[in-house]
């Protein structure tokens, strides 16, 4: 059985419909999730204290807490500076006494806190920084959409976790910039970094890029 769900989630976009048949009576979904919005429903099995680092996801989704109890911390994606970013994860593990002389930042990041108990749902936007904690043994589903347009997404994402396309092209794009600039003396490298640092911040927080 174990061997069987790693050869789901290693290929195919979970779908607890497929992968759980017997429990396909048990769920509804609204017409909306229906159509090509619908990315996939991701069922969990949860022991008391397990943990789920900071991270963010590139689609909607709603939490569902069927049985049991979760403790749920959100960050704004505008408070991404201060997470220590990793990809789409933060460094910070342990956000209630977290190593400040490593994180000094992270004391700027404001935290909504909420509790889910059974029945209750939880929404979560795309690009909100999540932590959540089992605080006792639970089931809960998440279920994930697509609220851009089916073109920006990555076609081989089977987690819903991989940067829109256009995104992870201008990173690419960034990383070559800066290994052109490792050419030249460090004084000049560091005087053009500075530059394009102010360049990405004037056009990128501008309403309209030119």
């Amino acid at each position: 059985m174990l061997l069987q769900l790693r050869r789901w989630t290693s290929l195919d976009v979970a779908d607890i419909r497929k992968q759980f048949p017997l429990l396909e009576g048990d769920i509804k979904f609204p017409n909306f999730f229906q159509k090509e919005q619908f990315f996939s429903s991701v069922f969990r099995i949860s022991s008391p204290g397990l943990q789920l680092w900071t991270h963010y996801d590139v689609m909607d989704n709603f939490l569902i807490q069927v049985t049991g109890k979760k403790r749920v911390v959100l960050f704004s994606p505008r408070d991404a500076p201060y997470l220590y970013l990793s990809g789409t994860k933060s460094q910070v593990l342990n956000i209630d006494n977290p190593d400040l002389a490593r994180y000094p930042l992270f004391t700027k990041a404001r935290r909504y806190e909420c509790a889910l108990e059974a029945g209750d749902i939880l929404f979560i936007p795309a690009l909100w920084f999540h932590n959540v904690i089992s605080e006792e043994f639970g089931v809960g589903v998440n279920v994930f959409w697509k609220h851009l347009p089916s073109e920006c997404y990555d076609k081989t994402d089977t987690y819903g976790n991989k940067d829109p396309t256009a995104a992870s092209r201008a990173a690419q794009i960034l990383d070559r910039a800066l290994k052109t600039l490792a050419e030249l003396p460090e004084e000049y490298r560091d005087f053009y970094a500075r530059r394009m640092v102010l360049h990405i911040q004037d056009k990128a927080y501008s309403k309209n890029f030119e």
